[in-house]
């Protein structure tokens, strides 16, 4: 995944839909306000990747574009939100460069596959059009 410039503007005319599922999905350890959201989800650093998967599902609705998205993730991370690359210090279930930038979603970046979904899904859709574009990019690439 490559690092976006401070100067790409951001899109925020998409009205997103509520990540309420996750609170069931993964429990209800800690509660964390999404930045991108505005919504309450909860957070649990052992979520399973079925779990991060139906949350992304949920907040992609589409399922060729969620059938996208689980392909990329599932070359760049396995589904493990933790995933680290040791070369590049990329992080998480979309491997963001620095991991850092998921911070944009919430303050849990590192511990909830939630955070990292919605922050994947709006950088996949900012970048290239749709997490279906990203993947026909990752194709090509190897690389998103």
């Amino acid at each position: 995944m490559r690092a976006t410039t401070a100067s790409t503007p951001r899109r925020t005319t998409r009205t997103r839909r509520p990540l309420a599922l996750a609170a069931t999905v993964l429990g209800t350890t800690t509660l964390a306000l999404s930045a991108l959201t505005g919504t309450a989800h909860a957070a649990q650093p052992q979520a399973q990747p079925e779990g991060a998967r139906q949350i992304a599902q949920d907040l992609i609705g589409d399922d060729a574009q969620f059938r996208c998205f689980s392909e990329i993730v599932e070359r760049e991370s396995g589904w493990d939100h933790t995933a680290q690359n040791p070369g590049s210090g990329a992080y998480g279930l979309v491997q963001a460069l620095p991991g850092g930038k998921m911070a944009s979603a919430g303050a849990d970046w590192q511990t909830n596959p939630a955070t990292q979904i919605e922050w994947g899904v709006e950088y996949m859709e900012e970048r290239y059009g749709s997490p279906c574009g990203a993947w026909a990019f990752w194709q090509q690439n190897h690389w998103y």
